[in-house]
């Protein structure tokens, strides 16, 4: 029986797990090829969008230059790796007008608002080559101001450009996002005032022929 399982059984197995590897083999062997030749291809911009690289900060809608995080710690706290430095800004100091309010305050016995500090972060470092990309940072930031980057060519030559400075490459990318926005020239007062004139002619007139061909 042995000899049999050996000899005939066993080999029929190794067969059928054979041709099970060749269909899926064939299967995407018949299927376009999604790789592609860099540099002389590059990756479209729909693949580029799913790649997650390392972690960066979201600027703000009207201020992309400007992080939209508020200092929280919530990413340094959870982050497994340690791989996040955040030092939040200070108070500003009382100006001289200031300074004699708050005297004012004490000596009237009356409670004084200090300035308070701002809420974007005064120093943002992010060490890649400790980071895991596990997302814990994006998944806990109540501002939703982290994400991963889609910049699939970045390369480095040494740690040292490993460890980032997240905020001068936000201020780097704003400045990257104006330059390449389409300018729009403003049109002369003279020639929008006349461009304004005749629309209110035309308008005018196609209200006069509405009027006329109303008439009984």
């Amino acid at each position: 029986m042995s000899i049999i399982k050996e000899h005939i059984i066993q080999p029929i197995k190794d067969c059928w797990s054979l041709i099970v590897g060749l269909k899926v083999t064939g299967k995407y062997f018949c299927k376009p090829l999604i790789t592609v030749h860099y540099p002389r291809e590059v990756i479209d911009d729909e693949n580029l969008s799913t790649y997650g690289g390392h972690v960066e900060l979201i600027g703000k809608p009207k201020d992309p230059a400007m992080p939209k995080c508020i200092s929280c710690m919530m990413c340094v706290t959870n982050c497994p790796s340690k791989c996040l430095k955040l030092v939040k800004q200070k108070a500003p100091k009382l100006t001289p007008e200031q300074e004699a309010e708050k005297k004012r305050c004490e000596e009237a016995g009356e409670k004084f608002k200090k300035p308070k500090a701002p809420k974007n972060p005064a120093k943002f470092m992010y060490d890649y080559t400790l980071c895991s990309l596990c997302g814990t940072c994006i998944d806990n930031c109540p501002a939703k101001s982290l994400k991963f980057s889609n910049n699939m060519y970045w390369v480095a030559t040494s740690r040292k450009e490993m460890n980032i400075d997240l905020l001068a490459r936000l201020k780097e990318q704003a400045t990257k996002l104006s330059a390449s926005a389409p300018k729009t020239e403003a049109k002369p007062a003279a020639a929008e005032k006349e461009a304004n004139m005749e629309v209110m002619a035309k308008s005018h007139f196609a209200f006069y022929t509405l009027v006329i061909l109303a008439e009984p």
